[in-house]
C-alpha cells in the first residue's frame, strides 16, 4: 500500500500564492508519475498538474498554466505544486495521486492507483 498525505492549502486572497506539497510513504517505488487534481462545490474533479519520476515531463491543464508550476523531491517522495496568481475559480478539494503503471502522465483521475485525502484551497475575492 502507498499512502499520500497533502497539506499547504489554506485561505488566500485572490492574486495570492500558495505551495501544496503531498508526501507518499509505504511501499513507494522510484519511478512513479504524480497528479494534482481539484473538485469544486458541485463540479467533477478535474486534471491540474502532473509530472514524471525524472521530472523531465509536465503536464499542465490550460486553466493553471502559466501560473503553477510543479516539482517533486524524490529522495524524500514528496510533490509539490507552487500556485500563484491565484482566482477564486481555483477555490476546490486538491487531491495528489500516484501512478505507477505509465511512463507519460496522464490527465484522466482512472489512470492514477492511490489518492490523497485532499487539502481545501479557498480563494476570496
Amino acid at each position: 500500500q502507498v499512502q499520500l498525505v497533502e497539506s499547504g492549502g489554506g485561505l488566500v486572497q485572490a492574486g495570492g500564492s500558495l505551495r501544496l506539497s503531498c508526501a507518499a510513504s509505504g511501499r513507494t517505488y522510484s519511478r512513479y508519475i504524480m497528479g494534482w487534481f481539484r473538485q469544486a462545490p458541485g463540479k467533477e474533479r478535474e486534471f491540474v498538474a502532473a509530472i514524471s519520476w525524472s521530472g523531465a515531463r509536465t503536464l499542465y491543464a490550460d486553466s493553471v498554466k502559466g501560473r503553477s508550476t510543479i516539482s517533486g523531491d524524490n529522495a524524500k517522495n514528496t510533490v509539490f505544486l507552487q500556485m500563484n496568481s491565484l482566482k477564486p475559480e481555483d477555490t476546490a478539494v486538491y487531491y495528489c495521486a500516484a501512478d505507477y503503471h505509465n511512463v507519460i502522465p496522464r490527465t484522466a483521475y482512472s489512470e492514477y492507483d492511490y489518492w490523497g485525502q485532499g487539502t481545501q484551497v479557498t480563494v476570496s475575492s
